[in-house]
């Protein structure tokens, strides 16, 4: 007897995370399109607008209570940070069953809610049903910290570059191709969200500096370690690939990865790892699709564990 499919609804799905998210949902074997709802495309057709999708589904402009009367197996939020709350507060009224996985910021600080990091909380979970996804920053930060943070002597610091879909599609100097041409585009240097989320996450004081660039999506961070005692290369090698190695979505590489080799696909890789003459600063470089796993992707394995299917369903790795 052939299962039935699981009914996934997409709030905000105008949006870049959106579009993956459809994508992604579309070439899924155990999920199911439900809805799409996002006020500026409301009547028009999803696969107008996304080559993945073949259906006749068209986008709807739904307020929370309409959400909830959906009764979706699975609400996804895209949202922009401060808009969750209303369809939260709705569902859990309505059908409070529903897994809700929260894309903005909303509940990253909130214990009620399971922090959807897999690799780094998969053994927190405990069958919640109210799911935060993480930042995307804050996954590649969090990636490269974890494995020395018993050996931090100072807060780690973290430069961070972004392609401007990081930014959304509202209008503004960090989405505008214009004024990314030949620039770099530093923004919130200190107390950015990312850096609140991961200090939070990891109990510990994390210093992030973003910028913006020229190219669409994907993102690098160069975290400085600075360790309480010299450490050998071949060391710390070796934490890395005991933390990922099981990992399908993280690579762990001995040079620095680059950007332009992340864009489209579902992992982080995770490198460089050089060492200053004295072996107390390690230098580590991250990469990964702001998109996917740093949104899209990562909110599929969190709605793939949830409903107990495999991690990697639909996720091709």
């Amino acid at each position: 007897m052939t299962q039935r499919k699981k009914i996934v609804g997409i709030v905000g799905a105008r949006g870049h995370t959106g579009a993956e998210l459809s994508r992604l949902i579309a070439a899924h074997p155990a999920l199911e399109l439900g809805f799409v709802s996002s006020r500026e495309l409301d009547g028009q057709r999803v696969g107008a607008h996304n080559d993945a999708y073949a259906g006749e589904l068209r986008f709807e402009n739904l307020e929370p209570a309409a959400v909830a009367a959906k009764r979706a197996d699975v609400v996804i939020l895209a949202l922009p940070n401060g808009k969750a709350a209303p369809y939260v507060e709705a569902i859990d009224a309505t059908i409070p069953d529903t897994l809700i996985v929260d894309l903005s910021a909303d509940y990253r600080f909130d214990k009620a809610w399971y922090y959807g990091l897999p690799e780094l909380t998969r053994h927190q979970w405990r069958g919640e049903k109210r799911i935060s996804n993480p930042g995307c920053y804050a996954t590649a930060m969090q990636l490269s910290i974890a494995p020395l943070k018993d050996l931090l002597a100072a807060p780690p610091v973290c430069f961070g570059v972004s392609g401007y879909s990081g930014a959304g599609t509202t209008p503004s100097d960090k989405n505008d191709p214009d004024k990314l041409r030949d620039n770099l585009m530093p923004y919130s240097l200190t107390g950015h969200t990312h850096e609140k989320e991961v200090s939070f996450q990891l109990g510990l004081p994390v210093e992030f500096m973003p910028h913006v660039a020229p190219h669409f999506r994907g993102l690098t961070v160069t975290t400085n370690l600075y360790l309480a005692r010299p450490v050998k290369r071949e060391d710390v090698l070796e934490r890395f690939h005991q933390a990922y190695d099981g990992e399908k979505l993280v690579s762990v590489l001995d040079d620095a990865p680059w950007v332009s080799r992340i864009a489209r696909r579902h992992h982080v890789e995770v490198g460089g790892f050089a060492l200053s003459a004295d072996r107390k600063r390690l230098v580590v470089v991250a990469t990964l699709d702001n998109l996917l796993k740093g949104a899209a992707t990562q909110a599929l394995q969190n709605v793939n564990r949830a409903l107990g299917l495999d991690e990697y369903a639909g996720i091709p790795v």
